[in-house]
């Protein structure tokens, strides 16, 4: 029965550990700043907010980039 479960996780499973990380990585890149920009806000701090927001949400941005777009090898159309 173990074999049925990881040769489903092999043929490209809903849940795999990089689709995991990846959705982990997006909502903790926009949820976390977003937080903190709020409570930055509410103490009067709004453009230190601003900053971690845009910190934040730009680190994201470079981890799925650098994880998952970078590694991938795109080309064009090959003459036959």
């Amino acid at each position: 029965m173990a074999d049925s479960v990881d040769s489903t996780d092999e043929d490209g499973g809903f849940f795999t550990r990089d689709k995991l990380l990846l959705a982990v990585i997006i909502v903790t890149g926009i949820v976390l700043p977003g937080l903190a920009r709020r409570f930055l806000g509410e103490a009067g701090y709004d453009g230190v907010g601003a900053v971690v927001f845009v910190l934040g949400y730009a680190g994201m941005i470079f981890l799925v980039w650098y994880g998952w777009i970078r590694p991938l090898e795109l080309t064009g159309p090959v003459d036959r």
